[in-house]
């Protein structure tokens, strides 16, 4: 079996479910960094709000094609992770604990995605 098969039960391997954590996880970063962002006000902060939003959406995308182990899911992973990789060094601009924190969840969506990119 490789690592993107399914089990015999037809659960998903950890591989695939770590991939879709992550990438939930790095969604819910983002949302969460962009509020503050826009909270804030400061327009030196579009980028990265453009960013986080960006990444959040394709995480999301990322989670229905890994659970049904669409043909398509390890074109969209590689993206994925190059976008998580912008928005984590966007958010590291920035002294923030929220934002510091969004930039390391993105770099380890990143390294995930990749993974599972091949």
């Amino acid at each position: 079996m490789t690592s993107t098969e399914t089990t015999s039960s037809g659960l998903l391997n950890q591989q695939l479910l770590d991939c879709i954590r992550s990438c939930a996880e790095c969604a819910a970063a983002c949302e969460a960094c962009a509020k503050q962002c826009t909270q804030a006000g400061d327009q030196a902060m579009a980028r990265c709000i453009q960013l986080c939003l960006d990444c959040a959406t394709l995480c999301l995308a990322c989670i229905p094609l890994l659970a049904r182990d669409s043909a398509s899911y390890k074109e969209l992973c590689r993206l994925c992770a190059d976008l998580c990789e912008q928005c984590a060094t966007e958010c590291e601009r920035y002294d923030d604990e929220k934002m510091r924190a969004c930039a390391k969840v993105c770099r380890q969506t990143a390294q995930t995605c990749r993974q599972m990119a091949g």
